[in-house]
């Protein structure tokens, strides 16, 4: 059975920073042919609820800054999504919720570091480790409307 790796908050984990889910049953019934193997790397790393944060353009690469304080909260980000890669070698498909800064695909808000919004395609952290692997990544909403 092929895998896929799949946000969290899609299947119904309360793990958006608000403590919600996003629970898309279309997108489930899709993938029913599919191992699910869930990820939420806020949640892991920062817990829920919690702040929010912003995909931030800052010398030549895309950071997320936390809206409460200004962290750079990239690194646990990134180090978790190449664990899971690590842990899970044989995903084929990723797929993340549409405009979250860890897993859009292809539509991240991205920000200067005077939160001035530069464009609305931008690439999530753990995301971006999936393309980097070369693994087929999708944001949520654009694979339905493509298997539709």
């Amino acid at each position: 059975m092929k895998k896929v790796a799949l946000s969290a908050c899609l299947m119904g984990c309360s793990c958006r920073y608000d403590g919600k889910e996003n629970l898309n049953r279309a997108l489930l019934k899709e993938l029913s042919s599919y191992e699910i193997i869930p990820f939420c790397p806020e949640d892991f790393c920062f817990g829920t609820p919690r702040p929010t944060m912003d995909l931030v353009y800052n010398q030549d690469r895309v950071e997320a800054i936390s809206n409460k304080n200004g962290e750079n909260l990239s690194k646990p980000i990134i180090d978790y999504a190449k664990e899971f890669f690590e842990k899970n070698p044989d995903i084929e498909l990723f797929i993340g919720k549409d405009r979250s800064p860890s897993c859009s695909v292809k539509s991240g808000k991205v920000y200067d570091k005077d939160k001035n919004l530069l464009h609305t395609t931008g690439t999530g952290l753990m995301a971006k480790v999936a393309l980097d692997l070369g693994i087929e990544s999708w944001d949520s909403e654009a694979y339905l409307t493509h298997n539709s």
